[in-house]
């Protein structure tokens, strides 16, 4: 196969070595808004740089792989279903509901596949979650708690085009406490801090967030993020049932120290655990281009509906289920509670 990859930044750069390295892969041609960057990169792999997108789609190829800044996602995915080309896309689809029912909409019209970047359902730990919670292990689950926190923010540069904690960090956990509970969300209420770092306040963003989540038959779950875990990055899932609970996450490496004397001493998780999902599920992705559908796709793209869809950059508002939160947080440097009380008409 022949793919394009459009993007060449630090995500870009992962998958265009992981791709160039596949063995259904013939070739690659690389382009980004920064050509330079692309060539440099088409350079060390041995494969083609485009000068732009066009010449993506002007040139042919079999598949193509999204990995450019967040707004220019939903415009590509359509243009290459218009041009019957299936699509791996990193998250999210779109900025906005409209726009992302828009992008789904060319999918399906087209006939063509779209597979979204969320690497957690590839991954050993929430596979084994996912599997206790269908087979009944845990008997009727009525808490999660689940949680992303990155040791260091991001460029300053990033933030404004990157849609916001919920969506850019959060829509991870959100995604997948459906797809390991598979159930749905039906109320939300959301909070976000500003306290940190400046560029958070000038890019209309928070640098903290959380969410009380309440499922459809009944299961709490909380989520909760952060730009700013000096611990180091650390991404966990917790889930209590009646008969027993579970942790996704928990292992020598998880940046977290007990105050007990024969707890955890805590190392500090490493990125690797999130590198080491990218190549099954580009495997996964190949594999549905071959006709055998990818493997740990969940449901059809239309249903995946979480909160990170009717999220605004600060807060979550209400969602297409029945779910209810507020507005959108106030700059201020001070940590509040954002958002209480009782959804209207419950």
């Amino acid at each position: 196969m022949r793919i394009g990859v459009i993007g060449t930044g630090r995500i870009g750069t992962v998958h265009a070595n992981t791709l160039s390295r596949h063995r259904d892969v013939g070739s690659l041609i690389l382009t980004d808004a920064d050509l330079s960057r692309a060539q440099d990169l088409a350079h060390r792999l041995g494969e083609t740089a485009a000068p732009g997108v066009d010449e993506i789609f002007r040139w042919g190829v079999d598949a193509v792989v999204i990995t450019t800044a967040t707004p220019a996602h939903a415009e590509l995915i359509g243009r290459a279903a218009r041009s019957g080309l299936p699509v791996f896309c990193e998250k999210p689809i779109a900025l906005d509901v409209p726009g992302t029912l828009q992008a789904i909409a060319e999918v399906e019209a087209a006939g063509t596949i779209l597979q979204m970047g969320f690497q957690r359902r590839f991954d050993a730990g929430y596979r084994g979650a996912r599997e206790a919670v269908r087979s009944g292990r845990l008997g009727r689950l009525h808490t999660v708690r689940a949680l992303t926190s990155d040791q260091a923010p991001p460029p300053a540069a990033y933030l404004p085009q990157s849609g916001g904690l919920y969506r850019d960090t959060l829509i991870h956990d959100f995604d997948v406490l459906r797809w390991v509970t598979g159930r749905e969300v039906v109320d939300v209420y959301a909070g976000g801090s500003d306290a940190g770092p400046p560029m958070f306040r000038a890019a209309d963003d928070v640098d903290t967030g959380a969410a009380l989540l309440t499922l459809d038959d009944g299961t709490l779950a909380t989520v909760t993020a952060t730009r700013l875990n000096g611990a180091g990055y650390d991404v966990r899932m917790e889930l209590a049932g009646e008969l027993d609970q579970i942790v996704v996450g928990l292992d020598d490496r998880t940046p977290i120290a007990s105050t007990e004397p024969t707890g955890p001493r805590g190392r500090g998780q490493a990125l690797d655990r999130v590198r080491g999902t990218v190549r099954p599920r580009l495997r996964g992705g190949a594999c549905g281009l071959r006709g055998g559908g990818a493997r740990g796709a969940g449901q059809p793209v239309r249903r995946a509906r979480g909160p990170a869809g009717a999220a605004d950059r600060r807060g979550v508002r209400r969602l297409p289920a029945r779910a209810q939160a507020g507005a959108a947080a106030r700059r201020s440097r001070r940590p509040r509670r954002r958002w209480r009380g009782s959804p209207p008409g419950r």
